[in-house]
């Protein structure tokens, strides 16, 4: 009989279990971490920013609004095939450590970023120029499915149980920093050219310089991810002779099909909180550009940088709702963005139509405000719906599988709605959509602030903080024993004495449906 057929009792939670982790080795970690998702989303930026230039690079014979999409569709394309890298190196993860993983797809990400900048273009092989580039996109695909699963994994089983939501929110703050970076390499690169050699630098050789410039970040991000540790709650999961290895216990390790079987549910979950976050996050960075350009009518330098105050006034915004998150919890704050989006997404498009400067930075204002409540959350709220041996394989499973069908794919499709039906309120209708979607899994979603992530020790700052977590958790509300890798003795019954720490006597039931 298996261990989720079973109620079984667990020993009382000692001081050696409770995972006690420093700031200044929790400061190493995080910062190791951000600086490659840095990393990704600089390439992200120059790709998404670059977009119409591109399009005349790769595409010059064919006519704008064909070549812009097919374009695009090198965006959509490494999205598509994120699931693929995320089915290979999620498990992988899970089975050789986090950190080793983390190093591979940060070097696999680099490699192609640069190799973009020295590809040949339209005018000297023609069409065949985008192959080239698509199969780069695709390799950034692969890596990129394995790395911010991973990096969320990273920082969320870094992080202390009570302010997991202020440290993982730096991962973003390093994402969308990595996009301003990028915005701001682009328009830097726009103008200087351009006042160098013409209106037609960018397409004849300026476009090269910002990936070219991806080889000395990637140098510094691959450097940092040598350097940063392994997870405490991965080792502890490793070494725990209570570490459950039954195909029948949702807490063992699982291929692809276990995790659909034990955890569909949060699977789903996930799936619907990314498509809101991710639908709202890559409108406001890798369509805007394309979408001020081509619908508002602004110059491509102001497209360019456009988003850059708007990126990093929210990014500063980040750890702020990231800590009210450990306060009131993950759901009310993923309530919140919801709410935002559904009353703010319509009027930010119809300002945004002004065209004037400062109505693209209001309408742009607008739009951030949702997106950094769902940011900011992302990776301490979404790792904790799955338990730490199969945790870096189910975000790999659904963070990929949302994002590549519906997050990396926005400006495809909010740039293909447009043309279809002719209103320029199609983004925000799309925006709309998933965000509602969010909101209908909300109502599912166990709350996860404050609590030890399932199949993990409590995590702490000081020695201090671990014996007085021990000292009251009988009546300590956030622990659940049952969830952790303690010693088990099997009781066939319930009674008084099978009552996990904080816990209610429940009738016997698998683990993960309580």
């Amino acid at each position: 009989m298996s261990r989720s057929e079973k109620r079984r009792r667990t020993r009382r939670m000692r001081v050696d279990d409770v995972i006690v982790v420093k700031k200044s080795r929790l400061r190493t970690a995080i910062t190791g971490t951000v600086v490659g998702n840095f990393m990704e989303w600089f390439d992200f930026g120059v790709y998404g920013y670059l977009a119409v230039t591109l399009s005349a690079v790769f595409t010059g014979s064919l006519p704008g609004g064909l070549g812009l999409l097919v374009t695009l569709l090198g965006f959509a394309i490494s999205f598509l095939v994120r699931p693929i890298g995320g089915l290979v190196l999620g498990p992988l993860g899970d089975r050789i450590g986090r950190q080793k993983v983390l190093f591979l797809t940060m070097t696999m990400m680099a490699i192609a970023t640069a190799l973009i900048g020295v590809l040949p273009t339209s005018a000297s092989i023609g069409l065949w120029a985008i192959i080239p580039l698509y199969f780069l996109k695709m390799v950034q695909g692969f890596s990129t499915g394995g790395e911010y699963a991973g990096a969320t994994t990273y920082v969320s089983e870094f992080s202390p149980d009570r302010s997991r939501g202020y440290w993982s929110s730096f991962l973003d703050v390093g994402s969308y920093v990595g996009f301003a970076a990028g915005a701001t390499v682009v328009g830097l690169t726009t103008w200087i050219t351009q006042s160098v050699a013409g209106e037609d630098a960018m397409v004849e050789f300026g476009w090269r310089i910002p990936f070219l410039i991806a080889i000395p970040l990637g140098v510094v991000a691959i450097w940092f991810r040598a350097k940063i540790p392994e997870t405490p709650a991965y080792e502890a999961e490793q070494t725990s002779e209570a570490t459950p290895t039954d195909a029948d216990d949702p807490y063992a390790r699982h291929g692809l099909v276990g995790i659909l079987r034990h955890h569909w549910r949060e699977v789903l979950i996930g799936v619907a909180l990314v498509a809101a976050t991710q639908t709202a996050g890559y409108a406001l960075t890798s369509y805007m550009p394309t979408y001020l350009e081509t619908e508002v009518g602004v110059s491509n330098v102001m497209a360019a940088i456009a988003t850059v105050p708007v990126l990093l006034i929210m990014s500063a915004f980040l750890p702020v709702i990231g800590k009210l998150s450990d306060r009131i919890g993950r759901k009310p704050v993923y309530a919140i963005a919801v709410a935002a989006t559904m009353v703010l997404m319509v009027p930010a498009f119809a300002v945004m139509q002004i065209g004037q400067e400062w109505a693209v930075l209001v309408a742009l204002a607008m739009v951030a405000i949702p997106v950094a409540f769902f940011a900011a959350i992302s990776a301490s709220a979404l790792p904790a719906l799955f338990p730490t041996a199969s945790r870096f394989g189910a975000m790999a499973l659904a963070f990929n599988v949302s994002v590549s069908l519906f997050g990396g794919t926005t400006p495809l499709f909010s740039q293909a709605l447009i043309q279809l039906t002719g209103n320029t309120y199609m983004p925000a209708f799309y925006i709309m959509f998933f965000a509602a979607l969010g909101g209908v899994a909300l109502l599912t979603m166990r709350e996860t602030a404050k609590r030890p992530l399932l199949g993990s020790f409590p995590t702490v700052e000081t020695e201090q903080e671990a014996k007085a977590l021990v000292a009251h958790q009988d009546e300590n509300p956030y622990l659940d024993t049952r969830t952790m890798p303690l010693d088990l003795i099997v009781a066939p019954a319930v009674d008084s004495e099978a009552v996990p720490a904080g816990g209610e006597a429940e009738p016997d039931r698998p683990l993960a449906a309580r």
